[in-house]
């Protein structure tokens, strides 16, 4: 084949799209709907119900709310109107778009299947005959009776039987996206259990917080405990005024988003303020331990004392003591391998478990997080205990996070703690767990209680607010306000002023500057009160410039005030109370303040504040304080960040950009109520510039920051949608802000989807923009049309007022759209690196341009223009005469948007196609919401949307289906966006058809299929594309109505037709022209059932492909998901429904039927052995007895699929084996639930080479759905889908999520309704019957039974669906013409039914339809198809030996009609049939039961002898004599049980039975059969070959009585060249037997094919076997009959059969073995027959003589036991010495003999080792009766035996039949043994690639010095003097030459030695040459003396000699002269 240019195949394919590939025309549905209204046929839309009102629902959802109310700013405030907005969009209900739920139908499909449904085994009733066999008056009875029979208790879903489908081809599902919620990390709960020091004096104070070592930041707020004990509570009562119960908490929930090793749990204790340092108030906890009590005891008192007394005075001060610190990460990735962790562990080492990135987060991709190892398992761990036994001494210099931060560094380089770190020795106990829910009792950050509540008073749980070290990118979704203050440090060294010392801060909110006006909203610690007006920062005792670690935490006011600021007091408190001094310890130092708004923004972030010493001045919280260099404080707001004092704040969540800021303000003007200039940071905006700033600051809103994009992006979109829908009018001039707001959506849009950090799903869907189109958008408010001084109602536009009723686009006059779109078709045709260079045009853009320019024709008409409807065409959409169109005098947004997205231009139309998914499901979410507000009952549905809408939207989607092409002409590596836009399409068309006029979205379609068919794309791709969009438009909910299934043709009337008779006879009817159309893609059919059309026509293009096995799988499977769904699906649970929805698929079996040559069913043709034991054989292969398909299709002559068509299909089947399944099981689901009628015309009125199409697919669909028994899953599929549970639980969760009744369906059915569909069939995998692993062991003995119940019930309905059709079509043959080839079709499909496994419910029910078959056709059958009834024979034969009651029963009917029907004409042949099957059965059968068998022949006799009609005639009598005859066969079989174990024997005993036959050709050719199925499975090659080469000698010898041609052989004789053994397969005298008899030689085997069948079985044979020579003589006999028949086909493949023999006689050829050969006699009246009996066994190539001798002793041993005896030696055995009571074997090693003149022709190894018949074996003895002696006395005694037949023959073992001995004298011996030696070395050292090693051997045994009865000494024996004996004088002269030529070959191999050897055997060769020089020298003497008498001459001695001792070759010669 030429290759094929690129670009030319292109255009080939192209060209080659064919015509009917394109879309037709739809109907309009909705006319045609009224149309059937009005025609009234009430009862057919009765049965419809009213069309269904399949509009998407809009739906509130309330949210959900973690806690027990919404967090909202509080009562009463006006709030500025960003916080406004955030509370209302966190607080309004989610508004979602849903297809209606269906309603929950009748629930009676959740029966499972049980056992009972299924049983192969039914119970044991010993019924013996079957009840009314001989009843049935007439055949219809009969037919109604077994129909019935077969309906009762059958499956409906025919689907749920079947494995599904693999999720790579389940139809595309949307995933709803999860629901907003607010941010959590992974979280886990810190319960604070213990914390213990030596000693017990004082209370304490804990704080805990995480910090992230790596990022250097703090990255949770403070949660605060104290476990301090009454008595010390006790102490501080003076300082607490209550205790708030959320103050009581000593357990905290802290969130980590990016967890990484370097994460540090650090734990702050703080004591009471107390006069002395840090390190002197320590100084008892390192010193004194309570346990030394008695010692301590009054120091510990005192201590105790002089604590209250502190806490008395000055309790509310705190100061810092000790810290500790644990690595929380490496406690859970430890406690992820499950154990408790020490203190050891906690300090040191970094976090070692690796963990999965857990998918939902919003993940950074960058470096820092996306290290695998860095991420640790924060919900798998076990719940641990975290003890820590240190505390490091806090240094009073080295407070702040920077110090803590080094301390860290240093424990996790060093692993434990430096020795310069002050410990103080005690414990902390903390509890560590994962938190799945919430816990109860459960406090959020802003202590609003979390759900559940707790029932009773239990501790709270505080949720810790986490501060994430990098950013999250999940949108805001509560209101949380809150401000931290960070103080960090404070200088006064400087300071002239004395006593400050021992410094505090006193940090207070305040509203105003009067001391009234501070405000409680700062959070409180540990049990204390909620909320406090105050706050005291920890002392540093003598210190100056302290450094503070406090943190502030604040609640915001909602909304903030120029006069709300915080101020800061400092002091200096007196630690000792001097004797004149009682008043307070503190000592105002000064003030600092920080006003809380600045030009009003939030104040975040670090700041520097002077301190003020006087007191404060008035109104100072106005202005920020002088910025001169003075102390220092930090501080930090939940909304924002700030720091001080170096001061820091910080806000949660911040409003940190400046671009959403200014974004935000300007959109909050336009509502009106703010003064203008505006003020915006520090700029100030007139009215008059508002509009300019609005617009930039739209466009650069796509330029912030990703983060707080994200976090504000649900307001950021509800407000641009806003300003799309409105027109503005600011300062009086209307403002057009639509297109830069769009413009700005699209930018977001392309941006949010090019981010790294933010999630798709696998549609390639942003996760923000998915949810939010999901739950949040709403259509924008059009009643708050944003004006400022302009009434809505009259717009003023740039040219005077626009009347508002053509309200739809007042913002853009007709005419700039009609610039817009010039400019759309400009921007497209720029290059896209470079907008100003225009590109060359294409032809992509020469069609975008037609599609637009055709759209946008508009026609100015002064200013209000109107666009012309270019493309709804009045003819085809009759309106109204109240006009289609209400005029509508408000703007909607789904106009809006579609006419913003067909005029865009530029980069913004780039991306909006681009990321068509988000408007496609924008707009579909607006038009569900617009059309829920419409009156449904007035507006009709193509009413509903303007036509100018229609017009956008029908550019929109020709517009996307262009830019689809475009990518995959052009691009093709951006194939998989194409993929994507594509369902995005499909999705938005789908939704349509739940909106609009669905005639119009069918137009849609149609234009989409016809648009893509354009490109020049190549076919697989088109279709694929075609086939994705169609899948999920057919996976609608409403899908059978818009297919309109209800009315198809055949139910509607015939329309009239010119009358039949007045036309020709010849010509076929209209009706069944239309009956046969039905089953065809008809043009009317596609048109009326549109998306059932398209879909059929993919499939049907996708089948003709046929290479593109992929495509074709798609198509398929497509097609098997739909029927799945329609099948599984509640609504059409009813028959006459079913048969509906069936006949919408009809030309699906036309296309089947087609296709069949495509399907592969090969692959599942038959697992394992079938009933008759034959196993996998290749479709050419046909096994000995045909019971595999490839007998059910080779054979038959009227089959598409003949012999040789088999193997031509088997290149052609593209189709993978379950593929075709899939294909199959929709063929069958269409047969099982169409209109039985219908079939029956339609078959009837089928042309017979169609109806032959139709069987043969019937019979691959029985192979295909065979059961396979439990070990091996019904599951073709070869990937093993193991998914994990958690995969499987989030499938489930995504599928059953707001399903509603559909839901509970796919519960019941594992399947899915139409609509399920959509949400895919596929999770049924994963329920146990289904779950697929290849490897069967982890599934569990109950999983595996339910798995074989569920695919044997498949088996079984898949078989009764065929046998139903096949019923259908024998009772309709009556009306057809061809009876005799249906008849026959139909009982070859039977019949495979038969040869398969199959369940008792379908065998009951197959016998009975045979019966049928029998009793209507029984003349036809018995003359016209001869060889099924054999095969029909043998199967119910096969049965009758079932141990299943019900089977067998079945069985013997079926037999006993047989024999009835066949009574009168052809009962001879019927009885040879029978008789065959029979002994073929027990020949080869090993699941063959003989006591069922018999019981079964009783049976046939009763009935016979029962049979009241029959009872004059000869049929008993003649049945009894069958039978009888079959009894004796069986007790042959007996026989053959008991030798199962001894192969030969039992092949003995088969060559026996055989034998026996050779008046029967067709028995003894079973036999043969037999026999070589036995060998074949023991591996016996050749003999399995040669038993077929004799059956085909057989078949020859009769062939050439009957046909006298020259290519056939002529008889046995031409095998001769194969063996000499054929000839005994000679016919015998004709006069016995005469081939023409009737009944005779009738098998399939007595033809020409049948004889070259056996004959190429026979040659495979003997090649596995090796004998390739022997594979060349039988092609010698096949060719000419090939040549003859003009097979060319077959001699190619012969020769290539024939080159590969010949090809590996070339390299095997010395290299194979043949066979080995023993004598084995047997001795002992044990043996019955055997005794005295000598065989030749022959045994595989290499057998030991041990290895057949214990064999034998192992089989004969458990016969005989101990009384068996193996003889070890060869000699002659003497009976009388025997013991009469034993058994004796001997076993002896015989080689093939060959006389001299045999050896001339037997030249090569094979030839040594084929037709071998006579063998030998030596036997060494000594007169004086020992078997080995001295050389001169050693004598040899030879034994030849002869074999009755040749090796190889038809079996392993031959009786000897002659045996000839004669000794040898021992110079005789010696002669012979330097003859060997002689030609080893000969040998040796000729061979062509000569072996050193072997070579060196020989020389060494031959010249060695060394060697014992070596050539020297044999020679210094016989030859050292003359003998005196003048008749050894020749044998004396024969060994003298052999010697001679002896010294010769040494010197020779020597030689050749001396070229072989490597460098290092030099020496050893020049030792050879001396052994060989010393040898010759030695022999010299000996070799030179000849004797004078032999060289004489002497007379010719007269008198017989035995030819077998030959004497020298000279004398012979003499004598003969």
């Amino acid at each position: 084949v030429l290759p094929i240019h690129p670009e030319w195949r292109t255009y080939t394919i192209n060209v080659s799209i064919p015509q009917s590939y394109d879309a037709v025309e739809p109907l309009d549905l909705e006319e045609f709907l009224m149309s059937q209204l009005r025609s009234g046929d009430s009862a057919l839309m009765q049965e419809l119900g009213d069309f269904p009102d399949d509009d998407l629902e809009v739906e509130l959802v309330e949210k959900e709310c973690r806690t027990v109310r919404h967090s909202v700013p509080e009562e009463g405030v006006e709030l500025d109107s960003h916080v406004r907005d955030c509370v209302q969009s966190y607080t309004q209900p989610w508004l979602m778009v849903k297809s209606p739920s269906l309603a929950v139908l009748s629930d009676d499909s959740s029966r499972t299947l049980t056992s009972s449904d299924f049983d192969l085994r039914s119970g044991l009733t010993p019924d013996p005959r079957v009840e009314g066999l001989l009843h049935f008056s007439n055949h219809d009875d009969l037919d109604r009776f077994n129909q019935e029979a077969r309906q009762g208790n059958r499956h409906p879903e025919l689907f749920a039987l079947y494995p599904p489908a693999d999720e790579d081809d389940a139809v595309e599902i949307r995933p709803i996206p999860d629901c907003p919620k607010e941010h959590m990390g992974d979280r886990i709960i810190i319960r604070c259990q213990a914390i213990k020091f030596e000693i017990d004096i004082e209370p304490l104070f804990a704080t805990l917080a995480l910090y992230d070592l790596r990022e250097k930041k703090k990255i949770s707020e403070n949660f605060y405990c104290d476990l301090n004990s009454d008595q010390f509570k006790g102490f501080l009562k003076p300082h607490t005024p209550q205790t708030d119960h959320s103050t009581l908490s000593r357990a905290a929930i802290f969130s980590i988003t990016y967890p990484s090793p370097d994460i540090y749990l650090v734990i702050k204790i703080e004591k009471v303020l107390q006069q002395g340092e840090i390190s002197d108030c320590a100084e008892p906890y390192m010193v004194m331990k309570e346990t030394d009590s008695a010692k301590n005891k009054e120091k510990l008192e005192k201590l105790r004392n002089q604590s209250e007394m502190f806490c008395q005075r000055l309790g509310r001060y705190r100061m810092p003591f000790a810290w500790a610190t644990v690595n929380i990460m490496n406690v859970i990735s430890t406690a992820t391998l499950d154990r408790d962790t020490t203190d050891s562990d906690s300090l040191n080492g970094r976090c070692g478990c690796v963990l999965e990135k857990r998918g939902q987060l919003p993940r950074r991709n960058s470096e820092r997080f996306g290290t695998m190892e860095d991420q640790c398992n924060m919900s798998a761990f076990k719940p641990a205990t975290i003890t820590i036994s240190t505390f490091c001494k806090q240094e009073g210099d080295r407070l702040s996070d920077e110090d803590l931060f080094k301390f860290l560094a240093d424990i996790k380089k060093f692993s434990s703690l430096q020795r310069r770190i002050k410990t103080i020795p005690g414990t902390i106990r903390l509890d560590v767990t994962p938190v799945h829910d919430n816990p109860v009792a459960c406090l959020s950050t802003e202590l609003i209680p979390v759900k559940p509540l707790a029932e009773k008073n239990v501790r709270p749980v505080k949720e810790v607010l986490e501060f994430p070290s990098s950013e999250v990118y999940v949108p805001h979704s509560t209101y949380r306000n809150l401000l931290y203050v960070y103080p960090q440090r404070l200088n006064f060294v400087n300071r002239l002023t004395s006593g400050g010392r021992n410094i505090t801060i006193k940090i207070q909110f305040m509203s105003g500057e009067d001391p009234s006006c501070v405000m409680p909203v700062i959070f409180g610690k540990s049990n204390g009160p909620e909320f406090v007006q105050e706050v005291y920062t920890p002392v540093t005792y003598h210190n100056k410039s302290p450094d503070f670690y406090e943190e502030v935490k604040m609640a915001l006011p909602a909304r903030l005030t120029e006069r709300h600021h915080l101020l800061f007091t400092f002091y200096h408190i007196s630690c000792q109370q001097k004797q004149n001094q009682t008043g307070a310890s503190e000592t105002l130092i000064g003030y600092s303040w920080l006003p809380i708004l600045s030009t009003d923004r939030l104040q975040t972030g670090q700041y520097c504040l002077p301190i003020a010493l006087d007191r404060l001045p008035v109104n100072y919280s106005l202005h920020s304080p002088e910025v001169t260099f003075l102390p220092s404080l930090s501080a930090e707001h939940s909304l924002s960040l700030c720091r001080t004092f170096p001061l820091s704040l910080q806000n949660i969540p911040s409003l940190s950009d400046n671009h959403l800021e200014r974004f935000f303000t300007l959109c909050h003007a336009l509502e009106g109520g703010v003064t203008f200039p505006l003020r915006v940071r520090e700029e100030k905006i007139p009215e008059n510039k508002l509009e300019h700033e609005l617009k930039l600051s739209i466009i650069s809103l796509s330029s912030s920051r990703l983060e707080p994009l994200v976090l504000y992006l649900h307001l950021v979109l509800d407000k641009l949608f806003t300003l799309i829908m409105q027109p503005m009018v600011i300062a009086g001039q209307t403002a057009n802000l639509a297109q830069i707001a769009f413009e700005s959506v699209v930018s977001i849009v392309n941006s949010l989807h090019n981010s790294q950090e933010l999630a798709r799903d696998q549609q390639g869907r942003n996760g923000l923009l998915a949810t939010y189109l999901y739950w949040v958008f709403r259509l924008p408010d059009s009643n708050e049309l944003l004006n400022t001084g302009c009434s809505p109602k009259s717009v003023v536009g740039p040219g005077g007022v626009v009347p508002p009723t053509e309200g739809r686009y007042s913002t853009m006059g007709r005419a700039s759209a009609s610039t817009v779109g010039t400019m759309l078709l400009q921007s497209r045709l720029r290059s896209s690196s470079n907008p100003d260079i225009p590109a060359p045009h294409s032809a992509e853009d020469t069609e975008v341009k037609n599609i637009l320019s055709a759209k946008v024709l508009l026609q100015i008409q002064g200013r209000g223009c109107s666009r012309m409807s270019t493309y709804v065409d009045v003819s085809s959409h009759p309106q109204s005469s109240t006009g289609g169109t209400r005029p509508s005098n408000r703007k909607q947004f789904h106009e809006e948007l579609a006419l913003q997205i067909v005029v865009s231009t530029g980069v913004c139309r780039e991306n909006a196609y681009k990321y068509a998914w988000f408007f496609f499901e924008l707009l579909v979410k607006s038009m569900a919401q617009h059309v829920s507000q419409l009156e449904k009952q007035d507006v009709p549905r193509r009413s509903r949307f303007s036509d100018r809408f229609k017009d956008d939207v029908t550019t929109i989607v020709s517009v996307v289906t262009a830019e689809i092409g475009t990518i995959l002409v052009k691009q093709q590596k951006e194939l998989e966006q194409a993929e994507k836009v594509n369902i995005s399409l499909a999705f938005f068309l789908y939704d349509l058809l739940s909106l609009m006029d669905r005639g119009f979205v069918f137009i849609l379609v149609k234009n989409y299929c016809n648009q893509m068919s354009t490109k020049t794309v190549s076919m697989p791709t088109l279709i694929s594309m075609r086939l994705e969009f169609l899948r999920i438009l057919c996976s609608h909910e409403h899908y059978l109505n818009l297919s309109l299934y209800f009315s198809s043709p055949a139910s509607a009337p015939v329309s009239p037709c010119p009358s039949i008779s007045s036309q020709s006879s010849s010509s076929c009817s209209f009706q069944e022209q239309r009956i046969l159309g039905l089953f065809e893609l008809s043009q009317e059919f596609k048109q009326q059932h549109y998306l059932a059309g398209l879909l059929l026509t993919e499939l049907s293009a996708a089948l003709d492909m046929e290479s593109e096995g992929l495509v074709q799988k798609k198509a398929i499977n497509a097609t098997y998901s739909l029927l799945c769904a329609h099948d599984l699906d509640q609504r059409c649970t009813r028959p006459d429904v079913r048969a509906k929805v069936a006949t919408l698929y009809l030309p699906l079996v036309g296309i089947i039927i087609d296709s069949i040559n495509y399907l592969d069913f090969t692959g599942t043709a038959r697992g394992g052995k079938s009933k008759t034991g034959g196993s996998d054989e290749d479709p050419d292969n046909i096994p000995p007895i045909n019971q595999s398909i490839a007998m059910a299709i080779a054979g038959n002559p009227f089959n598409t699929l003949a012999r040789n068509a088999l193997q031509s299909a088997k290149a052609v089947a593209t189709l993978s084996a379950e593929t075709s399944r899939n294909l199959l099981l929709c063929f069958l689901w269409v047969m099982k639930n169409a209109e039985r009628s219908l079939i029956q015309r339609w078959t009837v009125d089928m042309p017979s080479a169609q109806l032959n199409r139709l069987l043969e697919l019937l019979t691959i669909c029985v192979s295909c759905f065979e059961y396979r028994g439990k070990r091996s899953s019904d599951k073709v599929s070869t990937q093993a889908l193991q998914k994990s549970q958690q995969a499987k639980m989030q499938l489930e969760d995504s599928l059953l999520r707001g399903i509603g009744a559909r839901g509970e369906m796919m519960r019941r059915a594992g399947g899915s309704d139409r609509a399920g569909q959509r949400v895919n069939l596929r999770w049924r995998k994963d329920l146990t019957q289904w779950r697929q692993t290849n490897d069967k062991h982890d599934k569990t003995k109950a999983e595996l039974d339910q798995e074989a119940l569920i695919s044997g019930n498949l088996a079984t309905e898949s078989n009764l669906i065929v046998l139903d059709l096949l019923e259908t079509i024998v009772q309709a043959v009556p009306l057809a013409d061809c009876k005799e080839s249906v008849v026959g079709g139909v009982l070859r499909v039977l019949l495979h039914c038969l040869t398969c496994n199959q369940s008792t419910t379908f065998l009951s029910h197959c016998f009975s339809t045979l019966r049928a078959l029998v009793v209507k056709f029984g003349d036809l059958l018995f003359e016209e198809e001869a060889e099924q009834c054999a095969d029909l024979c043998q199967k119910v034969l096969q049965h009758c030996s079932s141990p299943v009651d019900g089977n067998r029963s079945q069985a013997c009917a079926t037999l006993y009609l047989i024999m009835r029907y066949s009574f009168s004409s052809n009962f001879s042949r019927v009885k040879m049939q029978v008789t065959m099957s029979l002994a073929s059965l027990v020949g080869k059968s090993s699941d063959f039961h003989e006591e069922y068998l018999r019981r079964s022949l009783r049976t046939i006799l009763a009935y016979a002898e029962e049979d009241t009609e029959m009872q004059n005639t000869p049929l008993p009598s003649q049945v009894d004599e069958l039978l009888r005859n079959l009894n004796s066969i069986l007790s042959d079989t007996v026989k053959m049980r008991e030798f199962q174990e001894d192969p030969e024997m039992l092949m003995d005993l088969m060559y026996r039975i055989a034998k026996g036959y050779q008046t029967s050709p067709d028995l003894r050719l079973t036999w043969l059969q037999n026999m070589a199925e036995k060998h074949k499975n023991r591996k016996c090659f050749t003999e399995s070959a040669m038993c077929l080469v004799h059956a085909a000698a057989l078949v020859a010898e009769y062939l050439s009585m009957l046909e006298d041609h020259k290519y056939l052989p002529v008889g046995s004789v031409t095998f001769q060249n194969i063996s000499s053994n054929v000839l005994e397969e000679s016919a015998v005298s004709d006069d016995i037997l005469s081939p023409d008899e009737d009944g005779v030689c009738s098998g399939q085997y007595f033809t020409t094919s049948g004889l070259v069948g056996l004959l190429k079985q026979a040659a495979e044979l003997f090649s596995n076997g090796g004998l390739y020579e022997t594979v060349n003589e039988v092609y010698k006999i096949i060719m000419p009959v090939l040549e003859a028949h003009r097979d060319f086909r077959e001699l190619v493949s012969t020769h290539e059969k024939l080159q590969r023999a010949f090809d590996n006689i070339i390299q095997k050829g010395h290299k194979r073995m043949f066979g080995t050969y023993f004598r084995v006699g047997f001795y002992g009246a044990k043996f019955g027959d055997l005794d005295e009996q000598e065989f030749v066994y022959k045994e595989p190539g290499i057998t030991h003589l041990p290895e057949i001798s214990h064999r034998l002793e192992n089989f004969y041993s458990q016969c005989f036991g101990d009384a068996l005896e193996m003889i070890k030696d060869s000699k002659d055995i003497d009976r009388s010495k025997l013991d009469a009571n034993k058994a004796y074997i001997q076993i002896t090693y015989v080689e093939p003999f060959f006389d001299d003149y045999e050896m001339k022709d037997r030249l090569t190894n094979f030839e040594k080792n084929f037709n071998l018949r006579r063998f030998m074996y030596t036997t060494p003895f000594t007169k004086a009766g020992r078997p080995r002696g001295e050389l001169n006395e050693q004598y040899k005694r030879k034994t030849i035996l002869t074999t009755m037949h040749t090796f190889p023959y038809i079996k392993t073992r031959i009786n000897v039949i002659q045996k000839e001995e004669f000794d040898l004298t021992p110079i005789e011996v010696a002669i012979e043994d330097m003859q060997k030696k002689t030609r080893e070395l000969a040998v040796a050292t000729h061979r062509e690639q000569p072996d050193a090693k072997m070579l060196q051997m020989l020389l060494q045994g031959s010249v060695g010095a060394t060697v014992n009865q070596g050539p020297l000494e044999v020679a210094q024996v016989f030859l050292n003097e003359i003998p005196a004996d003048p008749k050894l004088f020749r044998h004396h002269n024969k060994l003298r030459l052999c010697f001679k030529e002896f010294i010769m070959r040494c010197g020779e191999a020597v030689e050749k030695n001396k070229h072989l050897i490597t460098f290092d055997q030099k020496e050893y060769q020049q030792e050879l040459k001396k052994n060989y020089n010393r040898l010759r020298e030695n022999l010299r003497p000996m070799l030179e003396r000849k004797i004078p008498e032999l060289y004489k001459p002497i007379k010719p001695r007269l008198g017989n000699r035995d030819s077998v001792k030959r004497l020298s070759f000279r004398r012979a010669l003499e004598e003969n002269s």
